[in-house]
């Protein structure tokens, strides 16, 4: 059995048509939408609707962390556009999603990311694509067990959930062998960001679960350049399977 798996598309069609290539099945572990590309400022929701010198602008302050800024300023160049801000993200969203849906292969498993709007997938799922948030699905003789989404920080993204909310949607799944998220449990060295020199949220929920639990793998993304691609924590490898949208390479597990 081969399986491959990708997490942090953002945008990346081209390289996504072809990441089911030879495997049995494809896993996507979320955040397909790209609203701004960090490395490159011209890519994205946010330049195409305001421009690059704004896109700039906007990477400078939410690098500082000055978020309040960062709202505020996002909020007076929202409020100059002809329609609503949610009016316009979501058009610009369909057009990614329809994009990217449409190259998905037959069978992928996917779950979502903290920038992804869960309510519009119902709009681009077709036949051979499963959609698991808090649910389990058997590969090959290999339960793998799926979680959703992000925790609440001050970026606000679309599909950010209490604490809570997400650790039960863990519990549910009971033990599995492979466990899927798009964030990574709470560790220190799976959560640094070495480029953007800060820690991202992970969660206790999925820690405790994998030292109570034990699965084989834990996959997941978010962390674009983490200070750790994989690493053991007591018998279950944790895995960074890596930011497609630049490597545009599947990880690819087999057995």
């Amino acid at each position: 059995m081969r399986v491959n798996v990708v997490s942090d598309v953002h945008g990346n069609a081209r390289d996504l048509a072809r990441a089911g290539d030879g495997a049995d099945a494809l896993v996507v572990l979320g955040d397909l939408v790209l609203f701004l590309d960090y490395a490159d400022h011209s890519r994205g929701i946010f330049p195409d609707l305001f421009g690059v010198a704004n896109a700039d602008r906007l990477v400078e302050l939410r690098t500082a962390r000055r978020f309040d800024e960062a709202r505020e300023f996002g909020r007076a160049l929202w409020a100059s556009l002809d329609l609503d801000q949610e009016t316009a993200i979501q058009q610009a969203v369909r057009r990614q999603y329809a994009e990217l849906f449409a190259v998905l292969p037959d069978p992928t498993y996917a779950t979502y990311g903290n920038v992804d709007i869960p309510s519009l997938w119902p709009e681009y799922v077709r036949p051979g694509i499963t959609v698991l948030d808090g649910d389990r699905v058997e590969l090959g003789g290999r339960v793998f067990g799926f979680v959703g989404g992000g925790l609440r920080t001050p970026m606000r993204t679309p599909y950010e959930i209490s604490d809570e909310e997400y650790a039960a949607k863990v519990e549910a799944l009971g033990e599995v062998d492979v466990l899927c998220s798009h964030i990574p449990p709470e560790v220190p060295e799976l959560t640094y960001d070495t480029v953007a020199r800060r820690f991202e949220r992970g969660s206790r929920a999925l820690l405790d679960a994998i030292r109570r639990t034990r699965p084989r793998y834990a996959l997941f993304g978010h962390v674009h350049q983490p200070f750790a691609q994989r690493m053991r924590v007591g018998a279950t490898e944790c895995v960074n399977v890596g930011h497609f949208a630049s490597a545009g390479r599947p990880w690819t597990m087999e057995w």
